[in-house]
């Protein structure tokens, strides 16, 4: 498309979560830090929470990166499984064999003997779920019972939870209220501000190999975060479509009408009108209420 007109070695506002394009921004960051030091005391349920396109999933990926090889890892990408598929899910992630007519005491048997081993071996079990909150209850409820493997000193298996708000009300419920109590650490994933929206469109543009001027001027970088409200997502989508425009005009930079037709055309952000329609607006209220008080 606009890589060669921009000079880009990729596209840099894809929406597939790419570590290498990953934004250290405040509040991934603070996550991140808490995932680590959660880990490192041997916690057992952990809650990472986040709106829709708000970085769970590169989150995770990052977290799963950064450990090193004293862990064991297990990723579950879609965990709306009854419970005996997850346990067969988590079984294969840590390369446990296991019959496929075994039933759920077999299984739970054989994971419990596959974490003592690692623990024997000194590494930490670590299992993360994205899109936690589409779990049914009765999954939850055996994954609770995981976390009862335990040693006098740490918990066998450590569970990273990462999930839409939902997944807040689904663990409000009085039939899950001893997995809320094993929830030990928890974080909350905010938007970008706007000062980091501006830091993040640098920042991608650069990761993709543009060297140019400032591609999204002071104006077009503000648009972005109105349109977005700072979520990473929308920012791609919007960031994406206001280039194609402007690459279409054959222009090397991106402007605010742009973003604002690009925020049109993409039904999850905000649309946005020129700031003097908001100015007109303003003098017709203004006209109005002098023209009723002349009345009066």
């Amino acid at each position: 498309m606009y890589r060669a007109h921009f000079g880009l070695r990729e596209m840099p506002f894809g929406i597939t979560p790419d570590t290498s394009f990953a934004y250290a921004c405040n509040c991934h960051q603070e996550a991140l830090n808490t995932l680590l030091v959660a880990v490192k005391n041997g916690e057992g349920f952990i809650k990472i929470v986040g709106e829709v396109g708000t970085g769970k999933t590169l989150l995770c990926r990052r977290f799963l990166a950064t450990l090193d090889s004293s862990c064991v890892s297990a990723y579950i990408p879609n965990p709306y499984l009854e419970p005996r598929t997850l346990l067969f899910a988590l079984a294969e992630e840590l390369a446990v064999a296991v019959p496929r007519d075994a039933d759920q005491h077999r299984l739970l048997k054989s994971i419990n003997l596959a974490l003592l081993d690692y623990a024997r071996q000194g590494r930490t079990a670590v299992l993360c779920l994205d899109e936690a909150q589409a779990m049914p209850i009765e999954t939850l409820e055996a994954l609770r019972l995981l976390t009862n493997f335990e040693t006098e000193k740490r918990k066998l298996l450590q569970v990273v939870l990462f999930g839409q708000p939902e997944l807040d009300e689904k663990l409000a419920r009085e039939s899950v209220r001893q997995l809320r109590q094993r929830v030990t650490f928890q974080y909350r994933l905010a938007a970008l501000t706007r000062a980091e929206v501006d830091s993040y469109l640098a920042h991608r543009l650069r990761v993709a190999g543009y060297r140019g001027a400032r591609l999204f001027p002071p104006d077009a970088a503000r648009a972005v975060h109105r349109a977005t409200a700072g979520v990473p997502r929308l920012v791609n989508i919007v960031a994406h479509k206001a280039m194609l425009l402007a690459y279409g005009e054959g222009l090397q930079q991106v402007a605010g009408r742009h973003v604002r037709a690009a925020a049109l055309d993409t039904p999850a952000a905000r649309a946005l009108r020129p700031w003097w329609w908001f100015g007109f607006a303003m003098m017709l209220v203004s006209m109005g209420g002098i023209g009723w008080m002349l009345v009066q």
